[in-house]
C-alpha cells in the first residue's frame, strides 16, 4: 500500500492496519538471534519517544542529533522527533570528536541520542566543546559510563520520563505537521572542505517514496536488510520508503556482520553500494580460480551463457530462444541458484545500489546469476534517486538508468548534470553563499557530476570536480579508471595519479591474502608485509593484471606505474569519508614523498613513459 502520510503520523497509521504483524528484526548479540518488533510495539515506542523530548522541551523545529550505528533505537528517535516537528540530525557512528563538535555548534543541539561504548566515549570526550549540549541518551544498557558524568541517562530511563500530560500538546503538533517542515539535516561526509549540513523536508521524501513507488514493486511482502548506515541518505530514505509499503525491516547492526544476516535473514531486498557487489564478483572469480578443473569449466560456461543471456536477450527486453533458455535453465540448477543461495539471496525481488560507477563486468556477471540488481545514481540532496534502472524497460550496462517521474534535468556547461524538482534540497543549513553557489536562480541544483543521455537512460561520465588535467594537457577521469581497476581481486583499493604529472600512476592497496597466498606459491620468502609489496615478482603480476584491465583505455589514460601500499586507506587515518569514499588530498598529502619518487625514477629510467 502507498501511503499518502506525512512521516510523523506513519508510524500509527501502519500499526493500525498491521499490528502485530513484525515491522522490524535485529539480532540480539547476547541470545544470538534475530528478534522481531511489531508494529504495535514500534509505534508505542516511538510515542514515548514523543512525550518524552516535549518532557524535554524540544521545540518546534528543534534540532536533535542521533550518534550511532543501526540499531531499532535511530528509528525510535527519528520518528519520535518527527511525531513533534522537531528535526533529526544523524551522525555517522564512526565521526571523529572535532566532527562531532562541528555538527553539534552549527545545530545547535541540546540533546543527542548514541548508540554504543565508541559512541559515548567520542561524545564525552568532547562534550565541554558542544556549547548546546544538555543531555545525551544512551541506547546500549551495557555502556559504561565515565567517572563524573551527570548528563547522560540511558534509553529506556528517558522512554519513562514520557508524560501523558504532553497528550494535548503532541496532538496539537501533529495537526499543525507540515510537508514544508524540516525532516532531517544531513552532514555530507565531503571528499573537500567543511562538511555542509543538507536540508531534507518531509515533503522532499513525500515525494520520493511517490516516484519510487511508480516504478520499483515494493511492498509488504518484501523483507529488507538495513546494511548501509541509516545516515546515509540512501539507506535513510529507502528504509522510510520501506515503511511506508509495510516492508520489514532487518537491521545489520554491525557493517561486518552483513555476509552472516544475509544467510539467517534471506531478504528480498537491500541496497548497497557498488564496493558490495564488486567482493560478490572477486568472491565469485576466487571461487572459479580455486576449483577443480571439471568445476571451473562448468562454471566459466555458465557465466558465459548467463552473462550473454542478460547481456543479448534479457537487459534488451527480448526473450530468449528454446535452446538457450532450456541451457539457461539447467545453469541455473547447477551453478546459479547454488551461488544465490550460498549468498543468501535465492529470495530476491530486487537490489538497489548507488553512489559510485558500477564496472560493467561486475554489472553482467551479478545479473547471469539471476539476481536483480537495479542501479541507480542519486545524491543528499536529491533524497537519493535521480535515476534508475526500470526492470520492465531497456537496461544497458554501465547506464544509471532513467529519470524518475516528476523531475527535470538538463545539462549544464562541461555537461554538467542539472535538477530541478520536488525531491530537490532548498539548501545548505545556515549557508546562504554556499546554497546561491549551487543553486541557480531559476532553481537549478547543480550537482558537480558530468554525463550525457541515450534513448532514456542516463550514463555519468565524471564528478567535474574530480577531473585531472596532465602536463601534457589531457584530461583524465580518475573515477572511471579506479572502477576498473578495483574489481580485480588482487587489488582491494586504487587512487589514481594524475594531476600536473606527465603520466597516470596509482596508489595500490593490494589483497594482502592474496599476494601472500601467490608468494607461497611462487616460493618468494618476504620479511615483512612492505617488503611483499615491494617485491619485483608480485610488483610483475599485479602489473600484467592492470595492463589487461586498461585494455580499451586510451594511452594517456592508463597507469603506467603504481606503487603498492602495505597499509589500507582508512576512517581513522583521515583518508576516507564515512562513506568510504577517498579524501584524495589526504592521501597525496600523505604519501607525496614516494609519489614523487615514483615520478623521478620513471623519469629517470624511462624518459617520460
Amino acid at each position: 500500500m502507498h501511503n499518502n502520510l506525512h512521516l510523523s503520523k506513519l508510524v500509527y497509521e501502519q500499526a493500525k492496519v498491521y499490528g502485530e504483524r513484525t515491522a522490524l528484526m535485529y539480532r540480539d548479540y547476547d541470545l544470538d538471534k534475530w528478534l522481531e518488533i511489531s508494529w504495535n510495539k514500534f509505534a508505542a515506542t516511538v510515542k514515548r519517544v514523543s512525550l518524552a523530548l516535549l518532557k524535554n522541551n524540544i521545540g518546534v523545529q528543534e534540532n536533535i542529533a542521533v550518534f550511532s550505528q543501526n540499531k531499532p533505537e535511530c528509528l525510535f528517535a527519528n520518528l519520535g522527533a518527527y511525531g513533534i516537528r522537531a528535526t533529526a540530525i544523524p551522525f555517522y557512528p564512526t565521526s571523529s570528536g572535532p566532527q562531532v563538535v562541528y555538527m553539534m555548534n552549527d545545530a545547535d543541539v541540546r540533546l543527542l541520542f548514541v548508540g554504543e561504548q565508541q559512541q559515548y566515549d567520542v561524545a564525552m570526550q568532547v562534550a565541554s566543546q558542544c556549547n548546546s549540549l544538555q543531555r545525551i541518551i544512551i541506547f546500549d544498557p551495557k555502556v559504561v559510563k565515565s567517572q563524573g558524568d551527570t548528563i547522560s541517562t540511558y534509553f529506556d530511563n528517558f522512554l519513562d520520563e514520557s508524560d501523558e500530560n504532553f497528550e494535548p500538546e503532541f496532538q496539537q503538533r501533529q495537526a499543525d505537521a507540515s510537508f514544508d517542515d524540516v525532516a532531517d539535516i544531513l552532514y555530507t561526509s565531503g571528499t573537500t572542505g567543511r562538511s555542509k549540513g543538507v536540508i531534507l523536508t518531509y515533503g522532499m521524501y513525500h515525494e520520493g517514496f511517490r516516484v519510487n513507488h511508480l516504478q520499483l514493486n515494493y511492498s509488504d511482502k518484501d523483507i529488507t536488510l538495513n546494511f548501509l548506515p541509516l545516515t546515509h541518505v540512501f539507506e535513510r530514505a529507502w528504509t522510510y520508503w520501506g515503511l511506508t509499503e509495510g516492508a520489514i525491516q532487518a537491521i545489520n547492526l554491525r557493517p561486518m556482520d552483513v555476509q552472516k544476516s544475509l544467510r539467517e535473514v534471506r531478504p528480498t531486498c537491500m541496497s548497497s553500494v557498488p564496493r558490495f557487489w564488486e567482493k560478490v564478483y572477486q568472491g565469485v572469480l576466487e571461487k572459479i580460480a580455486t576449483s577443480s578443473p571439471l568445476q571451473r569449466s562448468i562454471m566459466t560456461k555458465a557465466l558465459k551463457t548467463g552473462i550473454h543471456c542478460w547481456t543479448e536477450y534479457t537487459s534488451k527486453g527480448k526473450s530468449l530462444p528454446l535452446t538457450l533458455a532450456l541451457q539457461h535453465k539447467l545453469y541455473d540448477k547447477m551453478v546459479y541458484s547454488v551461488l544465490r543461495k550460498t549468498l543468501g539471496l535465492e529470495r530476491g525481488n530486487f537490489f538497489p545500489t548507488a553512489g559510485a560507477q558500477v564496472p560493467t563486468e561486475v554489472e553482467n556477471l551479478i545479473h547471469a546469476a539471476g539476481i536483480n540488481m537495479i542501479v541507480g545514481y542519486g545524491l543528499t540532496e536529491s533524497t537519493a534517486t535521480v535515476s534508475c534502472n526500470v526492470p520492465t524497460k531497456v537496461i544497458t550496462p554501465g547506464s544509471v538508468g532513467r529519470l524518475v517521474d516528476g523531475l527535470e534535468l538538463k545539462f549544464g556547461e562541461n555537461n554538467e548534470i542539472l535538477l530541478r524538482g520536488k525531491t530537490i534540497t532548498p539548501g545548505y543549513y545556515k549557508k546562504v553563499s554556499t546554497t546561491a553557489e549551487s543553486i541557480d536562480p531559476e532553481g537549478w541544483f547543480h550537482t558537480g557530476d558530468a554525463g550525457y543521455m541515450k534513448n532514456g537512460e542516463l550514463f555519468l561520465t565524471e564528478r567535474i570536480k574530480d577531473l585531472f588535467k596532465t602536463s601534457n594537457g589531457k584530461y583524465i577521469a580518475p573515477q572511471a579508471i579506479e572502477s576498473k581497476l578495483s574489481v580485480d581481486r588482487f587489488i582491494e583499493q586504487a587512487v589514481v595519479v594524475a594531476d600536473k604529472r606527465k603520466f597516470v600512476s596509482a596508489l595500490i592497496v593490494p589483497n594482502y591474502h592474496l599476494i601472500e597466498q601467490f608468494a607461497r606459491d611462487k616460493g618468494i620468502t618476504y620479511g615483512s608485509r612492505e617488503a611483499l609489496c615491494q617485491d619485483p615478482s608480485v610488483h610483475q603480476m599485479i602489473g600484467e593484471r592492470i595492463e589487461t584491465l586498461q585494455q580499451d583505455l586510451a594511452n594517456y589514460e592508463k597507469v603506467k606505474h603504481f606503487i603498492l601500499l602495505a597499509e589500507p586507506f582508512s576512517i581513522e587515518n583521515g583518508e576516507l569519508t564515512n562513506t568510504l569514499k577517498v579524501k584524495r588530498k589526504v592521501v597525496y598529502e600523505r604519501y607525496a614523498e614516494q609519489i614523487d619518487l615514483l615520478y623521478e625514477e620513471a623519469e629517470k629510467n624511462f624518459g617520460h613513459k
